[in-house]
């Protein structure tokens, strides 16, 4: 199927129907990150060979396993953090929360592989307590990793990392769990636009047995 579009355009006049190697990667990306929100924040700090604190956000990030609990996060190209981990096999995920969202902006820029992100930022750090890899001390929780393995994808490589040891602070822990507005995330989204945690609402999540017996009240298909 063509594409309906050559490129973004300013308005849609009709229904966007792309395939992704018809546009520049770099559209790619925005239409992507634009559609794929809100993103959790990987805050990755690492250890270089030379014992260079590095500290970098990560966007394409994501818990994928819990038992025995595994993260993984998306570098694109080969960058510090990336070599750092090949390195020393470890890294810490800091959760990014909206009194960092500053300091996580200042690490976010492109330093030579000599320079030390964690003083650019102002920020303490503090040693893992398992892996070899620094911590952010103002982090509310932190998820120390070891590292499994890399996979290639496209234009990145997936890291896949072992949760060994997680650190949670009692300020953003209520009755036995973490309280997402205690610990007040920040998420990325589309361009340079961030945003907080929001409206938060539950659903209960419904059993097989609950939806057949209501099945009655299910309205169906209007007759032709």
């Amino acid at each position: 199927m063509p594409s309906s579009h050559p490129e973004p355009p300013t308005d849609l006049d009709r229904a966007l129907e792309i395939a992704p190697r018809d546009w520049a990667p770099r559209h790619v990306y925005h239409l992507l990150t634009g559609l794929v929100i809100p993103r959790p924040i990987a805050w990755v700090s690492t250890y270089g060979e030379d014992g260079v604190r590095n500290v970098a956000p990560h966007s394409y990030f994501n818990v994928v396993a819990h038992d025995p609990p595994h993260v993984v996060f998306s570098s694109s190209g080969e960058k510090d953090t990336l070599r750092n981990v090949r390195a020393r096999g470890a890294f810490v995920v800091n959760i990014v929360t909206m009194d960092l969202v500053e300091a996580m902006n200042v690490t976010a820029a492109d330093f030579p592989p000599a320079e030390d992100e964690f003083t650019w930022a102002g920020l303490e750090a503090t040693d893992a307590v398992v892996v070899d890899a620094p911590r952010v001390a103002r982090a509310r929780a932190h998820l120390e990793c070891r590292f499994v393995q890399e996979v290639p994808a496209g234009n990145g490589t997936i890291v896949v990392g072992e949760v060994v040891h997680l650190h949670v602070d009692p300020s953003v822990w209520h009755q036995g769990r973490v309280d997402p507005a205690l610990l007040d995330p920040v998420c990325r989204l589309g361009g340079s636009a961030y945003a907080g945690l929001g409206q938060v609402f539950r659903l209960a999540r419904p059993t097989w047995r609950d939806l057949s017996s209501a099945r009655h009240d299910v309205p169906g298909p209007a007759p032709s």
